[in-house]
């Protein structure tokens, strides 16, 4: 017996494939606009950015020097 959409769990439950299910309507960004932000949100994304540009960097020398790029291996 099942009540208000409830199937019975012996019977399992319904898989609709994405592609076959009823499309969404999407939200739209256009009228959004800027987001506010505080200044301790601003440094600390800053912060962040730049241990990502240090970390990227990091990254590269250390793919350049296993490669022999720097230094030649005898």
């Amino acid at each position: 017996m099942t009540s208000m959409g409830v199937s019975d769990p012996m019977k399992g439950f319904r898989i609709i494939h994405p592609l076959d299910d009823v499309a969404e309507q999407k939200c739209s960004t256009v009228e959004l606009g800027k987001i506010k932000m505080t200044k301790m949100v601003r440094v600390s994304l800053g912060i962040l950015r730049g241990y990502l540009i240090l970390m990227t960097l990091m990254l590269g020398y250390h793919v350049l020097d296993l490669a022999g790029v720097f230094f030649k291996v005898r």
